[in-house]
């Protein structure tokens, strides 16, 4: 047996290499050094903390962050006026009265109805106890999923470990709950299609990140994903219409064009905040139609290439969960820095093979200088998570021609 086909065949039976690339050695490093990341964020979390630039001040108010868009949006609609969370005047009056102050700086509320369900549960309660709740639901989730993906105790502390926990711990965002959901669907697909589907519909709360999945079910064929999928989906907006009533639905329509000419299109938009190839092309000049077009083309080449790849009987399932996770953060325009726990998914399916066959050449330094370009995004000021997607694609694109040579017959 060639060294790929023992490869490929130890990652079927699930059974450790030792005797290639990241055996036991290998693993205790891995190990020790998702250890150190994790005491780093821990450690940075309590400076935070201990500074009282989080959660609350030091006088017990509010910090502003993105947590403050959301809860000023739960007041708005426990106070009878869901619709007034999408108005950019009425929104931005809630922030500055959840503050106590004029807000430095405005956070739209820009998400479907349903979600506005959570940010209302969220809003019964005292703000810092608001953000922790959300943080305490969310994190956990997301922890699990990672796990259950990798399969080894190890998953706990690679979840730790991924650099993009900060963007979502410290300003309170919602990139835990678009990762647990993403990597439920793609973990349960095969085994547990109704609970991947709910995850999928329960994913329509970020829309973007979902529009590649009907693709991959209709061509993978997994109607019983599709349907509890769309039920789920079809649930979520009969509640919000009991709960909210049709304004809610109509003000979400109405302003959704003018938030997408804000945040991509305008020459004030920060697009230094987004990772994607859409902001690359504006951040080196190109105009938005330039850019749109970009956009276009790799999101529907990334489309192609996954159906292609869901149609390979001879690529594993986890490589295809791994190409489909950093896929659907290219194909979209919008994805800001804390969505990028998005891939950690796809990292999460790359370590479980890795751990049941061993390491390839050259991937412990691919994903040292992942690390990397996550730890210095906030300092660049750049889209460095757009290469950090694009070396996952390339470290999935490899273990695929590896396991595709290794069904070569001798």
């Amino acid at each position: 047996m060639t060294a790929p086909a023992s490869i490929v065949q130890s990652l079927r039976d699930g059974t450790p290499r030792s005797h290639v690339a990241g055996g036991p050695q290998g693993g205790e490093a891995l190990r020790l050094v998702c250890f150190a990341l994790v005491v780093a964020h821990v450690t940075y979390l309590a400076v935070v903390g201990l500074s009282g630039d989080w959660i609350v001040d030091a006088t017990g108010h509010p910090v502003h962050t993105d947590f403050v868009m959301v809860y000023a949006a739960g007041k708005l609609a426990l106070a009878g006026d869901p619709a007034a969370a999408w108005d950019w005047t009425a929104h931005r009056t809630a922030e500055d009265l959840v503050l106590g102050r004029a807000v430095p700086a405005y956070y739209g509320w820009h998400y479907p109805p349903p979600f506005l369900m959570v940010a209302a549960v969220l809003a019964t309660l005292p703000y810092g106890a608001a953000f922790v709740s959300w943080m305490a639901v969310t994190l956990p989730l997301y922890v699990a999923a990672l796990r259950a993906i990798v399969g080894d105790r190890i998953g706990w502390l690679a979840a730790g470990a991924v650099p993009v926990l900060l963007p979502n711990l410290i300003p309170g965002q919602n990139g835990f709950l678009t990762a647990a959901l993403v990597g439920g669907t793609l973990l349960w697909l095969g085994r547990h299609p109704v609970a991947a589907g709910v995850c999928l519909g329960l994913l329509t709360y970020k829309p973007q990140y979902g529009v590649l999945f009907p693709l991959i079910l209709l061509v993978d064929r997994r109607w019983t994903v599709i349907a509890a999928a769309t039920v789920t989906a079809l649930a979520l907006g009969v509640a919000t219409l009991m709960v909210f009533g049709v304004g809610a639905w109509a003000a979400f329509l109405h302003w959704l064009p003018l938030t997408a000419h804000a945040l991509l299109s305008s020459s004030d938009a920060a697009f230094e905040k987004f990772q994607s190839v859409f902001a690359l092309v504006r951040l080196l000049g190109g105009g938005a139609q330039v850019a749109w077009a970009v956009q276009l083309v790799v999101a529907g080449t990334t489309a192609v290439l996954l159906c292609l790849v869901w149609r390979n009987e001879k690529i594993s399932h986890d490589m295809k969960a791994a190409a489909t996770a950093a896929g659907v953060l290219l194909a979209t325009p919008y994805v800001y820095l804390y969505d990028l726990t998005v891939l950690a998914v796809a990292l999460a399916f790359l370590l479980r093979r890795a751990l049941a066959g061993g390491f390839l050449p050259g991937e412990r330094p691919a994903l040292a200088l992942l690390v990397a370009l996550f730890v210095v995004v906030p300092v660049l000021g750049l889209p460095v998570g757009l290469p950090g997607i694009v070396i996952t694609l390339a470290l999935v694109g490899r273990r695929m021609r590896v396991e595709c040579r290794a069904e070569r017959p001798a």
